[in-house]
Order: C-alpha cells, then structure tokens, then sequence
C-alpha cells in the first residue's frame, strides 16, 4: 500500500520502536506461528538501516526513542547485568545517527532499556550500569507485565507472572528506581490496567508512560469482543488520567494482540480505513490524557502486522486532524520529547523544517 504522504513537514519523534536480531530465533517458534511473531518474522533483523529506511519513508522523523525488547544482551555478564548489552547496543545506533552523516537526524535519542525490578533494592547496581552504557542517551527501563489466563493472547515469547506490578518485591525494586528520577514504561493488557492504576496511586511522583493505549484485546478467547469491551477498557483508561504522573501512548493497536485490523502482515490495509478501526480508542486517550500527556507511536516493526511505516503516520494524521497546530505538535513530537529529556532534538534544523 502507498499513499501520498499527508503534512510531509511536520516535526514527529517515534516514541517507541525496537532493533533487533531474531534470525536465530525465529525458526525455533512452533508452527503454526502465533500472529505476533507472523509479524516479526518478516522483519527477523531491524537495525539501523531498516529503521532508517522506514524514518525515511516520507515522513519528517526527525527523532526516536528505542524500546526496550530483550535484544542483544550481554551473555559475558551476570543475568542481572545483561540487559546492559541491549543499551550499549543501541547507544552504538544512537551514534551512527548523531555522527552528522545521516543529516539532522537522532534515531535513538532516547534509549529506554530493562532491568529486573523483582530484584527491589538490588536493582539499584542495574540501573547505574545501564546509565553508564546509556552515555546521556539513557532515560528509564520498561518492565512489562503482561500477562492473560489464556496462553494463545500473547503467544509463546511473554507471559510475564500474574500480578507483577502489586508483587511486594517489584514494588521495593521500583521504590528504589524511583530515586533515580527516570521514566518507567509500562506494557500489560487491557484487563489488567487496574494493576498500573495502582501503581501509579502508590508513587505519584514517578513518571509512567502506558505503552499502546493500554492494549485493547482482539485475539484468542477475545477475538471479536473489542466493542462489547470498549466500555471498561474506557473506564480504566479515564482512571488512569486522572494520576498526573501518567502519560500514554498513542499507538500499538495495529498489533496482532488488538485485532484492529484482524488480518495481517501487512495486507495493505489503507490510512482511512485503520483510522477509523483506532480511531474510538485514540480520540479517548486524547480526551482524557490531553495532549500534553500523549504521543503518537509506530511501535516498529511490530505494527507491522497492520500496516506499513508511512501509512501508519498517515492515519496517526488523519485522527489529529480537528487539532490545532499546537496540539499536533505536541502529540507528534513535543510530548515525547519532554516527558524522554531530548527536547534539543527539535531544536535541530530538520525539525524547525
């Protein structure tokens, strides 16, 4: 599917997108394969040149923030210590991009990396050695927990313990990462996002960032379910705003999990047509975030599933079309660029363009 790109110029920062090696890994997933990594597959090796090319394909990136996915950890280390490999990875990335041979471009501005928080106080040690690796470039961790009761929603490669985030030890770790004043992404799923609203009632002053509009379920025991559902996933997510020290994501549903659409990889489904699938979900989060508490995202490649790169920011487009300026620019870049500390990003050339 091509389209013409809609406002070609106008500055976005991708908040979230990954970089990886799956090549050895995927073929060892049992067939048949689930729709995640269906997704995934045809994206197996996702560096610095496919997300260029993808940054490149007409719209003005002028800016990402990478996400952790459990992507070239260090095997040399403690397990504790190895996700540190995954940030000086990517820093590695974030550098190529900043050497000027790319133009006014920062892929990796920001790099959100992982540690164990079950661990509680002994995370501490983790996150010092992350910020080392990070070189500036290190700004928070996600440490997902998503979990369902039924093992086909996620599919063989999650499945984090039921009730990770009220879990006493998760809670000491993450008492002791908020002294360190970084961002904390959070993933889990939509029946579960009482779990974040409780942690966010219990540290107030810790930022969270609620990745892919809280996951809305399309899959499995779910399929079919999204509008019988849309009523407490709305619930939750008006909750959830109501803690100033939450912000969300604008993005994630054209994943295989959300069912928005239902067929994929990529079937060529057009900007029109997925922004009216998102579009009750996204003018919600909207609604009752504002837009200084949300931003639009790729989830890259794992959106995938539902579209390609430059037609899934022309649906993102498409649905802030009755904003103002101000407003477009804050749910496209300047949202994301405060909430992750890389507000020069836009003081670059190309996003003043």
């Amino acid at each position: 599917m091509t389209e013409e790109i809609l406002e070609p110029e106008l500055p976005i920062i991708d908040p979230h997108h990954h970089l990886w090696d799956l090549r050895p890994l995927v073929p060892a997933f049992p067939e048949p394969r689930h729709a995640f990594i269906e997704a995934i597959a045809g994206a197996a090796y996702y560096t610095f040149d496919e997300l260029h090319a993808d940054t490149h394909s007409g719209h003005n990136v002028v800016g990402t923030v990478f996400m952790e996915c459990g992507a070239f950890y260090d095997a040399s280390r403690a397990d504790a210590l190895k996700p540190v490999g995954e940030v000086e990875f990517v820093n590695g990335v974030a550098a190529q991009g900043a050497s000027g041979l790319y133009g006014d471009y920062r892929p990796c501005a920001a790099i959100i990396g992982h540690a164990d928080l079950a661990r509680g106080d002994g995370v501490r040690p983790v996150v010092e050695a992350l910020l080392a690796a990070g070189n500036g470039r290190f700004k928070g961790i996600r440490h997902a927990g998503a979990w369902d009761a039924d093992p086909e929603v996620l599919g063989p490669p999650f499945h984090a313990p039921e009730g990770l985030y009220a879990a006493d030890s998760f809670r000491e770790g993450f008492a002791a990462y908020a002294d360190y004043g970084l961002t904390f992404d959070a993933w889990l799923l939509e029946p579960q996002l009482g779990d974040v609203l409780d942690l966010a009632r219990a540290f107030p002053d810790q930022q969270i960032v609620l990745d892919h509009c809280g996951t809305p379920l399309g899959i499995a025991c779910y399929r079919g379910k999204q509008h019988e559902r849309f009523d407490s996933w709305r619930r939750s997510m008006r909750a959830l705003a109501e803690c100033p020290n939450v912000a969300v994501k604008l993005g994630g549903l054209a994943m295989a999990f959300c069912g928005l659409p239902e067929d994929g990889p990529d079937k060529g489904h057009g900007s029109e047509h997925l922004a009216g699938l998102w579009r009750p979900y996204i003018e919600t989060c909207i609604e009752a975030f504002g837009t200084d508490r949300a931003m639009f995202e790729s989830n890259y490649p794992v959106d995938r599933w539902g579209a390609s790169y430059p037609v899934l920011w022309n649906a993102f487009k498409r649905l802030a079309t009755g904003h103002s300026e101000d407003e477009k620019r804050a749910l496209f870049a300047g949202t994301a660029a405060r909430i992750y500390d890389i507000e020069h990003v836009l003081d670059l050339p190309a996003a003043s363009a």
